[in-house]
């Protein structure tokens, strides 16, 4: 298992859409959402991301394909 901390930011176009929803059905993870914001113009989420290693980096990708920022708050934590 890996579980890794970040900082989603949503561009304008995403902040209606149910991202992290998504994410957790198609990749099989766990977000665990610690601390957000959202505007009319941009959202953030500080989250962490549980699962397999293979489908956390998946969950990644897919995000950073999607149009989210990703920034890694560098406390990854092997589980």
């Amino acid at each position: 298992m890996k579980g890794i901390r970040v900082r989603l930011t949503f561009p304008e176009e995403l902040i209606r859409e149910p991202i992290l929803a998504l994410v957790a059905r198609e990749h099989d993870v766990l977000p665990n959402i610690r601390r957000a914001s959202v505007e009319e113009n941009e959202g953030w989420i500080v989250c962490e991301l549980d699962g397999e290693a293979r489908a956390v980096d998946a969950a990644i990708a897919w995000l950073e394909k999607r149009g989210v920022g990703v920034d890694y708050l560098g406390d990854a934590v092997e589980s």
